[in-house]
């Protein structure tokens, strides 16, 4: 169990959470969410006891083993894979280490028998003989294979060490259990493991993410971190969604109820105060109104942005035809006579375990590179608006956001500028600032930003929610739905793929799949389950990424 008595913590003046009052108990999963610098990985730090709160405390059942998805992947470069995963539990990898380093002596002692056989029996307690194996298998569900179980991690590429982090957190079953995003880098067959992990898990997890779908699969409950404070809900994120948004307008609903009470008191005393046959009724009004007070409702942290995509024309009946693409990154064919007809009305799911392959085929599309082979034809009334995963090359100029934006607007007037740039959460100095040191989620915001005032009738989408806040992806996600025209998406967030498209294309390491179906039809089909097999759809990403 954990408790969290009044926990307190400020940065100089500023308050981030105060008097947080929190349980959290054996057997939940809970979701921790809230807008960027609520404070959600600063709380998760202190359950770590890797940051010291303010004010309050935290208290955890003693011997309590916990695990926290750690971040730095150079950590454990010079360890081999399997080692690392079972440094999830420091005290069985110290036993093994210590049992080994006896048993390599050249001159093994008495002493050295008595204290091997004390290892031993430690060793066996914490279930030492099954560690191999159980790592072996966390690996594998996270698409780790065998062949690179027993290689240094520094031979790892970046995704493949993030992928071997979080099964050492998952290890030898903590009894508290700390997950920081971290679905990040997996794919969607590792991604639905770790919900089947996570769903069959026995002991606390706390888990911070953005992935709505995935706080849906696995909570239980959710900690909002707003206002201020923490809040814990019963129920996954959607049922947050409803009862928080409920419970807020039921408060607001009270206060105006209040509020009117007071005005019509007001209005008696100030009538009849000076009224000698009401002067009674008078004060006992006035005594009624000082007893009314208001429900201190305070400011929510939460800001959603206002993303609205709208075409300055409708596009024809023909939108985009692709004949027998070929691509080759880094000496690896990435696409392989890649062929179809984006129609009018399309909202294309681009998915498969290869991003460097989606990523190419949206580069060729924009024209920001060329294929190999094979061509491409856009229809003539096509206006085509494309945000790619890499926004580096449009934010290295020295010029405030007004000026940045102004290129892309028909509308030079400055005023205006600043109203398009506040529907993107940027006002007053913050329009001020200068594009080369935006933080990830405001570069984001900002190609949002251009894309509208380009007003296309066709977007391309490359990994859109990377450094978003959940309020700005549900925001995205509605302005998509909305959009009147032609989309071609790539993402990991299920729920923007699964309520936005209806149609999805995956590359593949042999070629293509496309099909007419919505994302969550398309993952249980078992015609396409059959065909991915096939055509080598449900391998490790890795092994065909040429990283």
């Amino acid at each position: 169990m954990i408790l969290t008595q009044n926990l307190t913590h400020r940065f100089g003046k500023r308050v981030l959470f105060e008097d947080v009052n929190l349980k959290f108990t054996e057997g939940n999963c809970y979701g921790i969410i809230g807008a960027n610098g609520a404070g959600k990985s600063t709380f998760l730090k202190m359950v770590a006891g890797e940051r010291e709160a303010s004010d309050g405390k935290i208290i955890i059942d003693q011997g309590q083993r916990l695990s926290m998805l750690k971040q730095d992947q150079f950590a454990y470069d010079k360890y081999q894979v399997l080692k690392t995963v079972i440094m999830g539990n420091k005290k069985l990898y110290d036993i093994m280490e210590e049992k080994d380093a006896i048993y390599a002596k050249p001159d093994f002692s008495d002493a050295d028998g008595i204290k091997v056989s004390q290892l031993e029996s430690e060793f066996a307690e914490l279930n030492g003989w099954d560690a191999e194996t159980e790592a072996a298998q966390l690996l594998s569900g996270l698409g780790i294979l065998p062949e690179l179980h027993e290689k240094l991690m520094s031979e790892l590429s970046p995704k493949q060490k993030v992928r071997v982090l979080l099964a050492q957190a998952l290890f030898g079953t903590p009894d508290i259990l700390l997950l920081d995003e971290p679905t990040n880098n997996l794919d969607y067959d590792s991604v639905a493991w770790l919900e089947n992990f996570l769903n069959n898990f026995p002991n606390i997890v706390l888990v911070v993410s953005h992935d709505r779908y995935f706080l849906n699969q696995v909570c239980n409950h959710i900690v909002d971190f707003d206002y201020g404070t923490a809040k814990i809900y019963s129920g996954n994120y959607d049922f947050w969604q409803e009862s928080s948004t409920l419970a807020l307008q039921m408060a607001r609903d009270a206060n105006k109820k209040k509020e009117e009470k007071i005005k019509e008191l007001q209005e008696f005393v100030q009538r009849f105060s000076a009224n000698a046959s009401k002067s009674k009724q008078a004060t006992s009004r006035k005594k009624l109104l000082d007893k009314i007070e208001l429900d201190d409702i305070k400011p929510s942290s939460r800001r959603y942005p206002y993303i609205h995509f709208k075409p300055s024309r409708e596009a024809g009946d023909d939108i985009l035809t692709v004949s027998n693409l070929n691509k080759t990154v880094n000496g690896v064919q990435q696409l392989k006579d890649i062929s179809f007809t984006l129609n009018k009305g399309d909202k294309v799911a681009l998915i498969g375990g290869n991003g460097i392959a989606q990523t190419a085929l949206m580069d060729i599309l924009s024209g920001v590179t060329e294929a190999d082979s094979g061509e491409f034809k856009w229809g003539v009334t096509t206006i085509q608006g494309y945000f790619p995963k890499d926004n580096t090359k449009f934010f290295q100029k020295e010029e405030n956001l007004v000026d940045w934006l102004r290129p892309y607007s028909q509308n030079q007037e400055e005023s205006y500028l600043r109203g398009f740039l506040g529907r993107m959460l940027f006002s007053g100095e913050e329009t001020q600032k200068m594009a080369t040191v935006l933080s990830g989620g405001e570069k984001v915001r900002s190609m949002f930003a251009r894309l509208m005032l380009q007003e296309p009738n066709v977007l391309m989408f490359d990994d859109p929610t990377n450094h978003l806040d959940l309020e700005s992806i549900t925001a995205l996600n509605k302005g998509l739905i909305a959009f009147p025209g032609t989309i071609l998406l790539r993402s990991n967030d299920h729920e923007l793929l699964s309520t936005v498209c209806n149609r999805v294309i995956e590359i593949t390491p042999t070629g293509f799949i496309d099909r007419t179906y919505t994302y969550d039809e398309y993952l249980v089909h078992p015609e396409i389950k059959e065909l991915r097999q096939k055509m080598g759809a449900i391998i490790e990403e890795s092994s065909y990424l040429g990283e």
